[in-house]
């Protein structure tokens, strides 16, 4: 060392205030379970009340946005007719009016169509049962006078795609449901001998057009009697 060089002296460290030690990490207040649920319960009703109030802004919309879906379907499948009418089917029989109290879109519907001369042209109706995946809905157009039907369309499906889905994309097997007669009978592609009762199934989604088929065949089992009677009495 240089005798021009005063040596380094580094003041004393500081004590911590308390006498703690250094580094001595400070214990944190302990929090109440109590309080603990309280919050976790406060933060629980806000949530289900946000949940309730998003029900209550958004389930009237999905139901008119249904409800418009609904009309549009019927119009397709029944050609597009001048007017329609709603009717429930209650015990047997066709009312233009639901019991009172009663949910209409819980209640059993089918919509009549009516030509420029206002005289009948068939009902449209909804049904739905399982496919391959999950269920099927299908809405059709039928002419109980005839047996015949006017048209198809799968409303709801969660059928594999690229095979099951085919019974919406499928335009060849959409369209043979117009003017085909019920019953109605899957046969395999190509191999049909022309009944106007048949109906061709996709190759590859041959559960999930069958249960198209199925579907269409049930539902008009179910209404079939009370459809003609109500014709036959609006005729008479």
């Amino acid at each position: 060392m240089s005798h021009h060089e005063l040596p380094t002296v580094l003041p004393p460290a500081a004590e911590p205030a308390g006498g703690a030690e250094p580094n001595a990490v400070q214990a944190l207040p302990e929090v109440k379970s109590s309080r603990l649920i309280g919050t976790l319960a406060g933060f629980g009703g806000l949530a289900g009340l946000i949940l309730v109030l998003a029900f209550q802004w958004t389930d009237p919309l999905i139901k008119k946005n249904q409800a418009e879906a609904l009309q549009g379907a019927v119009a397709e499948v029944l050609k597009n007719p001048v007017r329609t009418q709603r009717f429930f089917v209650i015990d047997g029989r066709l009312a233009t009016e639901a019991p009172a109290g009663a949910d209409t879109l819980a209640l059993d519907r089918v919509f009549l169509g009516y030509d420029a001369q206002d005289a009948p042209t068939g009902f449209a109706m909804t049904h739905s049962e399982a496919g391959f995946q999950d269920q099927v809905l299908v809405i059709f157009a039928y002419d109980p006078r005839t047996g015949s039907l006017f048209g198809m369309k799968v409303l709801e499906n969660k059928e594999t795609p690229g095979l099951g889905d085919k019974i919406v994309k499928d335009s060849a097997f959409v369209s043979a449901f117009e003017g085909a007669l019920a019953p109605l009978i899957g046969v395999k592609a190509g191999a049909g001998t022309g009944d106007e009762h048949e109906i061709d199934m996709i190759t590859g989604a041959t559960i999930s057009s069958r249960a198209v088929i199925n579907i269409i065949n049930h539902r008009i089992e179910q209404v079939d009697p009370v459809l003609k009677a109500y014709l036959e009495g609006e005729q008479s």
